[in-house]
């Protein structure tokens, strides 16, 4: 199977927003706890595509981002820096995602809880227009 090149981060509005990115410009991502996120925060590299999506009330994909580098220093999880991209210009919620083809099988839809979620090109070009 090929190294995904885009994922999908996961984070509260509340805690952290695509708007806290936009104001930040950079930052770590962290917070990840769960093995399989973790795995995928693992396999990450520079320029590596990411879909900002927003839990709770809103469950939408907010805005993009990329990957400024990874270090795997710490045994626990990698640190990640992401740079803001641009908001999305259709802002897709869950009940779209679950509906559209392209993310059958996806552990998007099947691992609800997974915060960080690998990509497809079809899944990457729809989410971001």
């Amino acid at each position: 199977m090929e190294r995904a090149t885009a994922y999908l981060l996961k984070t509260e509005s509340s805690v952290y927003s695509f708007d806290d990115l936009k104001r930040d410009g950079e930052t770590i991502w962290d917070g990840v706890t769960n093995p399989a996120a973790v795995k995928f925060l693992r396999e990450m590299k520079p320029n590596d595509r990411l879909v900002i999506y927003h839990t709770g009330d809103e469950r939408t994909a907010m805005g993009t981002a990329k990957v400024v580098s990874v270090d795997p220093t710490d045994p626990k999880v990698p640190l990640v820096r992401i740079k803001v991209g641009k908001p999305v210009k259709t802002p897709h919620n869950l009940t779209e995602i679950k509906a559209h083809k392209v993310f059958t099988g996806s552990p998007l839809i099947n691992q609800g809880r997974l915060s960080v979620v690998p990509l497809t090109e079809a899944q990457w070009d729809w989410l971001t227009d």
